[in-house]
């Protein structure tokens, strides 16, 4: 369930994927919803372009460190390929 960054409190979030179209992003809360995963979005600039460098707003979606595992199994299993954390 979508929740506020404030509802996760002290606990550590870890970025599992950046949508950065919003069809994208629509679709990738219909499968964290159809979960028990608690999780948060929070719309955060980045930078697009080798060349021509733009600055974009992308849906950056962050789980608990408890549920990292299952929410990249989920989110990979529907066909979108999880963010890599170095």
């Amino acid at each position: 369930m979508r929740r506020e960054p404030d509802f996760f409190g002290d606990q550590d979030l870890v970025l599992i994927y950046v949508a950065r179209r919003l069809k994208e992003a629509l679709a990738v809360e219909r499968v964290l919803d159809g979960s028990a995963l608690d999780y948060t979005v929070v719309p955060t600039p980045y930078t697009s372009g080798f060349l021509l460098r733009t600055e974009r707003v992308g849906a950056f979606f962050y789980v608990t460190l408890a549920t990292e595992q299952s929410a990249r199994a989920l989110v990979q299993a529907h066909g979108f390929k999880p963010f890599k954390n170095s």
